[in-house]
């Protein structure tokens, strides 16, 4: 069973930066396509980067573009997401998501992955 946990959430001041990770468990091949998302209160959940384990791509939504870094440490099965610059529009609280697929290019659609995590809180305020 894959499973994911997320940590690194927190409180961080507008303009500050925070690392979320997510340590996957139980994947069962080299082809998956992990994705990191938001949901601010009230509002849908939003994608907001996405990696690609076979070929290293990666994508980003429009928001967090030259914010946001994704990454990925193999050895340790751990997925990470750099976040930069942070503003109050950003509070929210973070998911990563998985799904195990052996071709194409991940998406930051909520509808493309299978498995999820808890979700870590993020909270930018002075």
């Amino acid at each position: 069973q894959l499973q994911l946990v997320e940590s690194g959430g927190g409180l961080v001041q507008p303009g500050g930066s925070l690392r979320l990770s997510c340590a996957a468990s139980g994947l069962t091949s080299a082809y998956y396509h992990i994705g990191w998302f938001r949901q601010a209160p009230g509002k849908e959940r939003e994608g907001v980067s996405c990696f690609t384990n076979s070929g290293g791509r990666t994508n980003y939504a429009d928001s967090v573009k030259g914010r946001f870094t994704i990454s990925k440490d193999s050895a340790k099965n751990m997925v990470y997401l750099q976040m930069n610059s942070l503003n109050p529009e950003d509070t929210a609280v973070y998911y990563c998501a998985a799904r195990q697929v052996w071709a194409g290019v991940c998406s930051v659609g909520v509808g493309w992955y299978d498995y999820w995590g808890q979700g870590t809180q993020v909270t930018v305020s002075s």
